[in-house]
């Protein structure tokens, strides 16, 4: 493994805000409920201090570089106040630059007692939204224990257009418990005839550790979930969607900060529970950060879990999970750039599932084929 030079690797931040109005049923990532939906102003101030702490540990982890693109998740970001976020971005600004076209993505809940309106946000510099909607139909809402209605999110997708966002990105979930096609169907051109920009479509998966894991809710048949895929797929090309990563689709320009993630790039980690992963000269590591808010708060500058360098062996197949959810792929020169290893050392490997027609015949990309994207697990299982 020779040695690795980060400074040609994006670095992006990813800012974990913990706290939402209410836990959904199907919801595996760290988020917690707090009283009565919104946040006391003392507990923000206090949270994003932690925040600036957090990144002053960091900073000799961008080794010379400028952020090139953030994401604001959760939980609930939009709990947040546009002021708190100003004053976050001042202090971060002040100890690393930020690209001049730098991508800042703001998750937020269409059910969510905002604190203020969609322009706010876009003023303090947030220039790109992502709305948690799921679904438009309201018993799929109720069951996804969702909190705000159709009209709840057909009107925060109008009114976040309305406000300047000329970048907005809608999650939809299908598969849902006792969905059918039309209605998997209808969610979609809800959300594409009004307005959004972006479209996160993915299949509903039940995780450990949530309600639906234990309730083991009836979900379509396969059959079913076939159809509502093909439908899907052919509604949104037809209306000038690009599928770009295995469920995202766009109208706009790609999301930066994903791509940097499938592009096996680096992101620093500020928040609860937050997951980063930076490059060294010696290898490529991974970190956690505390998950639990309270004693996230208890810890300022807040501490890793723990720094993983990632060995040498699990490196081709973390590099190619990510690199081959992208429909084109990414080029070969990556490989050697973002991993510190050979690409020749897979030769035997690209050559065999070349000629199986899983990946095309490209030695300056490494991408799959169609075929190859059906049976991506198949694919990835030859690099471990």
């Amino acid at each position: 493994m020779s040695l690795l030079n980060p400074v040609n690797i994006p670095l992006s931040l990813y800012i974990h805000m913990p706290w939402c109005v209410r836990k959904c049923p199907y919801c595996d990532f760290n988020s917690h409920a707090v009283p009565d939906g919104q946040l006391s102003m003392d507990l923000e101030q206090q949270y994003l201090e932690a925040l600036v702490a957090d990144f002053e540990t960091q900073v000799e982890m961008a080794q010379g570089r400028s952020i090139h693109s953030v994401f604001i998740g959760g939980g609930t970001p939009s709990l947040i106040s546009a002021q708190g976020y100003q004053w976050l971005f001042d202090r971060l600004k002040a100890r690393l630059d930020f690209e001049d076209d730098c991508e800042i993505t703001l998750e937020a809940n269409p059910g969510t007692v905002e604190h203020d309106p969609f322009a706010d946000y876009l003023a303090v510099g947030i220039n790109r939204l992502s709305l948690g909607v799921q679904s438009f139909d309201p018993e799929h809402l109720q069951r996804l224990g969702r909190i705000h209605s159709a009209n709840n999110a057909l009107d925060a997708i109008q009114q976040a257009r309305q406000a300047g966002f000329e970048r907005v990105n809608v999650d939809l979930m299908h598969g849902l418990p006792q969905q059918t096609e039309e209605q998997a169907l209808t969610d979609l051109k809800l959300a594409v005839e009004h307005g959004a920009t972006h479209i996160s479509w993915y299949q509903l998966t039940i995780e450990p550790n949530t309600v639906f894991f234990r309730t083991q809710p009836v979900l379509p048949q396969d059959e079913v979930l076939e159809h509502i895929q093909e439908q899907g797929e052919a509604y949104l090309k037809a209306n000038g969607y690009v599928n770009y990563e295995v469920s995202a689709w766009r109208k706009e320009k790609s999301s930066a900060h994903n791509l940097n993630y499938w592009q096996f790039g680096d992101y620093l980690a500020i928040g609860a529970g937050a997951h980063g992963k930076v490059t060294r000269p010696d290898g490529v590591y991974r970190f956690q950060k505390t998950r639990l808010p309270k004693d996230y708060l208890a810890k300022v500058p807040a501490e890793h879990v723990q720094m993983k360098r990632i060995e040498a062996e699990e490196l081709p197949f973390e590099f190619m999970m990510n690199a081959l959810r992208l429909n084109e792929g990414v080029a070969a020169a990556f490989y050697a750039q973002r991993t510190g290893l050979e690409l020749d050392e897979l030769n035997q490997k690209l050559m065999q599932l070349r000629e199986k027609k899983l990946l095309i015949a490209d030695s300056q990309r490494i991408a799959c084929t169609e075929q190859g994207h059906i049976f991506l697990n198949s694919v990835l299982e030859a690099f471990l």
